[in-house]
């Protein structure tokens, strides 16, 4: 085969697979104009992949794409189910594009069964996106459809919780005391200074080098007094994200032994769920979202927490958006940061800390002195680990 020749193979190849695509976004209604390209089975594969977005998408033209696929028939499409559907969908897709699809089913079409049979909520890419579907949807579940979905927000929990735990605990156990000895030998923990100077006693001057008889060790901090955390979080539909992470954070910081750590989530009432600080799913699977704003309230009912003021971090989750009137926020915080505590207002808590806020309230927090940014959990982390030194 010539150069010219292979190259023209490939272009056509090129050719047939963007007219595949494009046949594939205009769907079914273009059958009649334009035909998928067969090249070593791709017309097939793509018939496949147009069964299974017209089966979400048809919902788009609702009863009038019913009825003209009734009056049309149809091929494999028309047979799936929604089990079948999920199963296809990651045959025929990449990873990210049944994520896609899975949200646009559930967000955009309504289609509540995917959380109402266990059996296809297992099949289900367990992620955030499908996390926050379900504290959304999670009062229409009961029975094996329940536990199931407490799986998955299990699994999600336990993923966002190795991924940001090592983070979180270097920056606030980090710290190394160099006035204490350990007897945790690692090259990490080395004190070199005291070693040498311990063991010069033991130089061999004819071999002019130092006989190390005995190695030191930095301590790590491990006894101290405790300082308290209190996250207090807005639970409305705005700030999902921020609850999902302000619980896996919470439990984070519930296995250190430096915090004693505090959970508070609120609307227009307040629920503590220092009882589940320990357990995100329990904490997760507790939280009612909807109905207003009572920031004030929320941060009063956190005031009572503080037992010594001077080792207290109030972190305020909230886009400040307060629906109980403004000065009532203003002195609830200035109440707070009076007495001695340390009040911190998170305006975003996802991964990607994007910042959507009542930015007029955000600055009058900042003059009455509480320390407001937007944040991911491992900056907050860096952030409380300095206020602790």
């Amino acid at each position: 085969m010539t150069v010219e020749r292979e190259n023209n193979e490939k272009q056509r190849a090129a050719d047939m697979e963007q007219l595949n695509k494009w046949r594939l976004m205009l769907g079914k209604n273009a059958a009649g104009q334009i035909s998928f390209q067969n090249g070593e089975g791709d017309g097939l594969r793509y018939m496949e992949m147009e069964d299974v977005l017209d089966f979400l998408y048809e919902r788009e033209y609702g009863e009038e794409q019913g009825i003209r696929r009734e009056r049309q028939g149809g091929r494999e499409g028309s047979r799936l189910t929604v089990a079948s559907w999920l199963n296809q969908i990651r045959k025929l897709f990449p990873k990210q594009t049944v994520e896609i699809m899975e949200k646009h089913a559930l967000e955009n079409y309504g289609m509540t069964e995917l959380l109402t049979d266990p059996d296809v909520l297992e099949k289900l890419e367990p992620n955030q996106e499908l996390l926050k579907t379900i504290l959304e949807l999670k009062h229409l579940m009961k029975g094996e459809v329940l536990e199931t979905a407490r799986k998955i927000v299990k699994t999600v929990a336990d993923q966002l919780t190795e991924k940001l735990q090592k983070d979180i605990r270097r920056s606030i156990l980090g710290r190394v005391d160099r006035l204490n000895s350990s007897p945790v030998k690692t090259a990490r923990n080395l004190d070199i200074r005291k070693t040498i100077a311990r063991n010069l006693k033991h130089y061999d001057r004819e071999k002019r080098r130092l006989v190390l008889e005995q190695i030191y060790f930095h301590g790590r901090l491990r006894h101290y007094h405790k300082w308290r955390i209190i996250i207090c979080v807005d639970e409305s539909g705005s700030m999902l994200d921020s609850v999902i992470h302000s619980a896996v954070m919470a439990g984070i910081f519930a296995r250190l032994p430096v915090l004693d750590t505090r959970l508070v989530i609120f609307d227009t009432n307040v629920v503590d769920l220092s009882g589940y600080v320990d357990d995100p799913v329990e904490a997760l699977m507790s939280i009612q979202l909807g109905g207003g704003t009572n920031i004030a309230g929320a941060l009063a009912y956190c005031e009572s927490l503080i037992e010594t003021p001077r080792r207290t971090i109030v972190v305020l989750i909230s886009d400040l958006y307060e629906g109980m009137g403004y000065q009532n926020l203003y002195g609830a915080s200035r109440s707070i940061i009076e007495s001695g505590a340390r009040l911190i207002a998170l305006t975003a808590l996802d991964m990607n800390a994007n910042p959507n806020y009542d930015r007029e309230a955000a600055a009058r927090l900042a003059d009455l002195g509480a320390y407001v940014a937007a944040m991911t959990p491992e900056q907050l982390a860096d952030w409380i680990g300095k206020v602790m030194e």
